[in-house]
């Protein structure tokens, strides 16, 4: 296991802080990468220091080998953190290192999904019970039914199929569906995201989950016609898990929206409530905000 050190992101990344500066780091966060089909190399750091920049949370990165080699050396110590966010999606983990994960999650930890993780270990029962869905990866019916938001309850689809779907990059109008939960209290009934890949058409076991937002996967960009779960949370044993599906890229986690509800959810899976307060820059229904 490799830990890499903070990346300077701050001149291609601005970020305008809402929060004091005499905050306590007292959150201990790992982020996982090393794989992914996705430009992590450039995310991870982005994300680090959107947690740092809370003034809350210590991170550390551990990045495993490249695609194809030996993984049985890449054992975290999980338990010696709060929260371990998932920048990961590549090959199969060990399966110590993978029960090593289910179960510090299982007794409390905190863990979050971040974008492309929900591709990852299609073959895992356990971690797709944590994520709630996942796309891609060869994932099926036999994954679990496709997950829909109609007349204010979940959907779910067992139509046989292929799970994950985008159409073109396009901004996409994000609905709150949970507005007394702590990541999303305070949001906007509505508001614009920066361009990004709407998922749709994810399946999976779906237990313990709780909507926060969705957005409209619409048929004339490739949508299956249906809201799709974009935010939510779910419980795996004692623990809390965050899942966003947003933030392709650098650009798109440009968009505040994405920064405050990662900062949010990170600090909630980790100690199950948010001090965060909104920034004044929050996007509307009619406007993007992008930093």
């Amino acid at each position: 296991m490799r830990f890499i050190n903070s990346i300077t992101v701050a001149l291609a990344f601005p970020v305008f802080l809402a929060f004091p500066v005499s905050a306590v780091a007292e959150i201990k966060a790992l982020i996982v990468d090393g794989q992914n089909n996705h430009k992590w190399t450039e995310t991870t750091p982005v994300l680090k220091k959107l947690l740092e920049d809370t003034g809350l949370f210590r991170v550390e990165v551990a990045t495993t080998p490249p695609k194809g080699a030996d993984l049985s050396g890449f054992r975290p110590k999980f338990g010696g953190y709060d929260v371990v966010i998932s920048n990961y999606n590549g090959d199969p983990w060990s399966a110590e290192t993978m029960d090593a994960l289910m179960d510090f999650v299982r007794k409390g930890g905190g863990f979050v999904s971040y974008h492309a993780a929900n591709n990852s270990f299609p073959e895992s029962v356990e971690y797709n019970k944590m994520i709630g869905v996942g796309g891609w990866g060869d994932r099926t019916e036999t994954a679990g039914p496709y997950l829909h938001w109609r007349d204010g309850a979940i959907f779910r689809d067992p139509s046989p199929g292929k799970a994950g779907n985008h159409g073109a990059r396009l901004p996409f109008l994000m609905v709150l569906r949970d507005s007394k939960h702590p990541i999303t209290k305070g949001l906007p009934s509505s508001w614009l995201h920066e361009a990004d890949e709407l998922y749709d058409r994810l399946r999976g076991p779906g237990e313990n989950i709780r909507v926060l937002a969705t957005a409209y996967a619409d048929p004339a960009n490739k949508g299956v016609g249906e809201h799709q779960l974009m935010l939510f949370t779910l419980s795996y044993g004692k623990g809390r898990v965050f899942h966003t599906t947003l933030g392709h890229d650098v650009p798109a986690m440009r968009s505040v929206d994405f920064m405050v509800t990662f900062q949010r959810g990170a600090e909630w899976a980790a100690k199950g409530k948010v001090t965060q307060k909104l920034p004044v820059d929050f996007p509307t229904a009619a406007k993007v905000s992008v930093r």
